[in-house]
C-alpha cells in the first residue's frame, strides 16, 4: 500500500499502536530530509516540502512481504507515469523496511539485503526486461528495471556513519526514482552537468568526505549499479554485481527469511 505524506499523520494517529515502528521511521526521515537545510538533495528537499513523498513500510523480509513490497512499487510506477515532468510535481517512493526484523550489522550487509531483493524483484516480475537496457550491470546503459521502467534505487541504511547522506534513520530505506526523471533534471548536458556538481558539493559539506568517485551520469555510460549502495570509503571498487538478469523463465525465489540478519548469520554459519 502507497501512503501520501500529507495524509500519513491521520492515518497513524487512528492505528498509532500497531504502526509504531512506522510512524517512528517516517519522523526520522522528515526530521532529515525535511528539517535539515544542509541535506544535500534538493530535489528530496522540494518533495518533503510539498508533502509529496510516497510511502511503502515492508513489514519484514518474508516472500509475502517482498511480494508486497513489488505490488507497492507497480503501483508507483503506474503513478508515476503520470507525471508532468515538474520537479514541484515529483513523487518520490521511500519504501521503508522494518528494522527489528530486516537489519544488519554493516553497510555491506544492508547492501546484500537490499540486492537480494531486487533480485527477487526481477524473478517475480512479469514483463520483459526492456530491449534497449543493457542486461549486465557492469557494462554501461545497465539500470535496474521493474513493470518495463527503469529505476533508480538509493539504498539507505543505519549503518551508515561516515557517508551520512546515505543515512535516512534506524531503517533500511530504498529511495526510489524512475531512472529517466534524472535524464531531465540532471542529464549528460550543461545543465545537467552543473547540477550535479552543486548536488555533489552539498554532499561534501554533508558528509565532511569527497563524493564518492562512482556517482555518475547513465547517459554518459558510467556504471550504475555502484550508485544504487555506496561504499563508506572512496577506495576504487572491482566488486562483481550480484544481482543477475534473466533471460528464460523465471526460477523459484530463494526463501527471503534468510536474508535478515545477514551479519549474523554469516557469522555462525
Amino acid at each position: 500500500m502507497l501512503y501520501l505524506q500529507s495524509k500519513i499523520e491521520e492515518y497513524f494517529n487512528i492505528q498509532i499502536d500497531k504502526e509504531r515502528w512506522k510512524l517512528n521511521a517516517v519522523n526520522e526521515i522528515l526530521s532529515i530530509i525535511g528539517s535539515k537545510i544542509e541535506f544535500p538533495c534538493p530535489f528530496s528537499q522540494a518533495a518533503a516540502r510539498n508533502q509529496r513523498l510516497l510511502f511503502s513500510f515492508i513489514e519484514d523480509a518474508n516472500e509475502a512481504a517482498l511480494r508486497q513490497s513489488a505490488i507497492d512499487l507497480g503501483a508507483y510506477l503506474e503513478r508515476a507515469a503520470g507525471w508532468d515532468g515538474k520537479v514541484s510535481s515529483a513523487e518520490p517512493l521511500l519504501m521503508v523496511f522494518n528494522p527489528n526484523q530486516v537489519n544488519a550489522e554493516t553497510v555491506e550487509g544492508y547492501h546484500a539485503i537490499g540486492w537480494k531483493i531486487l533480485q527477487f524483484w526481477h524473478e517475480i516480475d512479469e514483463v520483459a526486461w526492456p530491449h534497449q537496457v543493457s542486461i549486465d550491470p557492469h557494462s554501461p546503459f545497465w539500470s535496474m528495471c521493474f513493470a518495463g521502467v527503469q529505476i533508480f534505487v538509493n539504498m539507505s541504511n543505519p549503518a551508515h556513519q561516515v557517508r551520512r547522506s546515505r543515512n535516512l534513520g534506524q531503517a533500511l530505506t530504498f529511495v526510489i526514482n524512475p531512472r529517466e526523471r534524472f535524464d531531465l533534471v540532471a542529464g549528460d548536458n550543461a545543465q545537467g552537468r552543473k547540477v550535479r556538481a552543486m548536488v555533489r558539493d552539498r554532499i561534501e559539506a554533508y558528509d565532511g568526505l569527497s563524493h564518492s568517485p562512482v556517482l555518475g551520469s547513465y547517459e554518459a555510460g558510467e556504471i550504475e549499479w555502484w550508485q544504487y549502495g555506496l561504499t563508506e570509503t572512496n577506495t576504487p571498487r572491482s566488486d562483481r554485481c550480484p544481482f543477475h538478469t534473466k533471460l528464460k523463465a523465471p526460477k523459484p525465489a530463494d526463501t527471503p527469511d534468510e536474508w535478515c540478519n545477514f551479519e549474523q548469520k554469516k557469522k555462525t554459519g
